[in-house]
């Protein structure tokens, strides 16, 4: 008798299957096709590797000239990262930039994008590019993906084996458009830019509870809490239509993507909220790029996922071809704005600010787990509706930006960050004198780690000083395009500033130690002389026990604060020029 072990079992069984059948059925390759995928030839059980997909889209560029497999950069471990142009040919023809496998165990847009590729090219689709061309990057995370498994993504129904979240640093790359710590973040930037695409398209699958709904999607904050108005307009106003219509004549069942307050209870409501430029979609945001996140339903077979994002992707062309002047137009208001703050921190709203009446959900009972000792969900497949409430943000802190970010030269890791983005800066050739608000930190914690980096949380006293940058230092205008980028990536507030993700450790070294005599006698001037610094050092005391009984620490907290002979310690690198 052969004994079968835990892990060849595979994942636990998910739940129930609904029932589903569609128009885009009629899109899948005949068995025996030539030009038929590796998943349509799997009957959608298996995803093809790397290699495998680079093979069918190298013979596709041969047999058709309207594609061509290009690189853009390579990944982590050294691999090719591949982008599909299909074009008719045409300068300055816009451009839709599709991405698939981000994450790379959500891959449904891989297949649904080399089918789409396969029909525009040999069967009666090329229409589509005829007033715009398709980038198309069939796996962005290629080190993740390569590492399959079965146990990767367990929440996901199909394929058989499916890659990794992150890529071969444990990197999220869909929390890295801000910080850039990838390669391949970098390079997805240059090709963001190189292209300046009207539509952005980035495919995933949920996370959540179980529901009717197959295909969803959304943008930043739903467009409601947008950065930029005028591009969130189009994507409410005419891409959400567009999709919506083909996707529901197609036999898929759309909405926006339900992100759960609580996965355990659905009728708690589903949250809208702000977004940061760590997300794609954040990102598109923040540059005025209309950016569409795509979120499959996790529990819906693999074949009916792709079949569905093979219409979305469909739709989505012509939408961005019929409406490509209004999104120029679109994106140039935008970037003509120039938003005079930034809503840094937000709370969820008292009340709903809106309801889905007729949500179509799925029921569920509950049980008690053996293995986690609690009631658990199993959901049961039956179909019913609920009044889902729409759970929005109020805002709690919001800073009013500058007319510039000053940076030192000597903060090469975010000089470079800049320029790959882009944002627009000039280098002084001779010291300037002048006054700049100058940000310490108050009570600095250090988070666990994340995406690579030890994420800092504090609090901040701004103070006016009269400053000298040298030459070499780096003056970023808030007046420019991407003055709204600067301003999440510089200000300290931010949520996502180089600040918060722990770029400036220095600031959490120590002052230079001395005697115990000399820091007394200067702690007892300096409390006798700076109400502020005074202030701030009993309210530690009283906040802090350990730190009031250790005389050492308090000492040294002092001679932190003292004078101008200790520009690291919890003292913000960046300045601002607010006069």
């Amino acid at each position: 008798m052969t004994t079968v072990s835990f892990a060849q079992d595979g994942p636990a069984p998910l739940p129930p299957i609904l029932p589903w059948s569609g128009k885009s059925e009629a899109l899948i390759a005949r068995p025996g096709d030539p030009w038929i995928t590796p998943a349509e030839a799997a009957g959608f059980k298996t995803t093809p590797r790397y290699a495998e997909v680079r093979a069918w889209l190298e013979r596709l560029d041969a047999a058709s000239p309207l594609i061509t497999l290009a690189t853009f950069g390579r990944t982590t471990e050294g691999r090719d990262l591949l982008y599909v142009r299909a074009s008719k040919g045409g300068a300055g023809k816009p451009v839709v930039l599709v991405q698939a496998g981000i994450h790379a165990g959500e891959i449904d847009g891989k297949d649904a994008g080399l089918m789409l590729l396969r029909d525009i090219a040999l069967r009666g689709k090329a229409d589509l590019l005829d007033t715009v061309d398709l980038v198309f990057v069939p796996i962005y995370n290629i080190d993740g993906h390569e590492q399959m498994s079965a146990y990767n993504f367990p929440h996901i129904r199909g394929p058989a084996q499916k890659g990794r979240d992150a890529n071969a640093r444990n990197i999220d790359l869909n929390r890295d458009y801000g910080k850039i710590d990838a390669p391949e973040t970098r390079a997805m930037i240059g090709l963001i830019r190189s292209l300046d695409p009207i539509l952005y398209i980035d495919c995933h699958v949920s996370e959540g509870f179980d529901m009717q709904y197959d295909v969803t999607f959304t943008y930043a904050g739903w467009g409601t809490y947008a950065r930029h108005r005028a591009t969130a307009d189009w994507l409410e106003g005419r891409f959400g239509p567009a999709v919506t219509n083909a996707l529901t004549a197609a036999g898929h069942i759309p909405i926006k993507y339900p992100s759960p307050i609580d996965t355990r209870q659905p009728d708690k409501g589903i949250r809208q909220s702000p977004e940061g430029p760590r997300y794609s979609t954040g990102y598109g945001d923040f540059i005025a790029m209309p950016t569409v996140l795509v979120e499959n339903h996790m529990l819906k077979p693999y074949r009916q996922r792709v079949l569905g994002t093979y219409v979305l992707l469909e739709a989505a062309l012509r939408i961005a071809a019929t409406d490509a002047d209004r999104i120029a137009a679109a994106k140039a208001q935008d970037r003509a704005s120039r938003p005079a703050t930034l809503m840094t921190r937000w709370t969820p709203a008292a009340k709903p600010i809106g309801w889905i009446e007729r949500f179509k959900g799925v029921g569920f009972d509950t049980y008690m787990s053996p293995a986690s000792g609690r009631m658990e969900q199993r959901w049961n497949g039956k179909p019913i509706t609920f009044r889902m409430p729409i759970i929005g943000q109020t805002p709690t802190e919001t800073v009013r930006l500058p007319k510039a970010w000053w940076v030192p030269a000597a903060q090469t890791e975010v000089i470079d960050r800049l320029r790959v983005h882009g944002i627009a800066f000039e280098t002084l050739a001779a010291p300037r004198t002048l006054t700049l608000d100058r940000v310490r930190l108050v009570d600095p914690k250090l988070g666990q780690p994340l995406e690579g980096r030890y994420p800092i949380t504090a609090g901040f006293v701004h103070e006016s000083a009269r400053t000298e940058m040298p030459a070499g230092s780096v003056r970023v205008p808030a007046d420019q395009p991407l003055g709204l980028l600067a301003a999440a990536l510089l200000e300290p507030e931010s949520q996502d500033s180089f600040l918060a993700w722990g770029f400036f450790p220095e600031m959490l070294g120590a002052a230079p130690n001395t005697d115990a005599f000399v820091l007394a006698a200067l702690g007892d001037k300096l409390l006798a002389t700076d109400p502020a610094a005074k202030a701030r050092f009993e309210a530690k005391l009283r906040a802090e026990p350990a730190f009031a009984a250790d005389p050492d620490a308090r000492l040294a907290w002092l001679y932190a604060q003292a004078g101008p002979g200790h520009p690291y310690p919890l003292r913000y690198p960046i300045a601002r020029e607010v006069e």
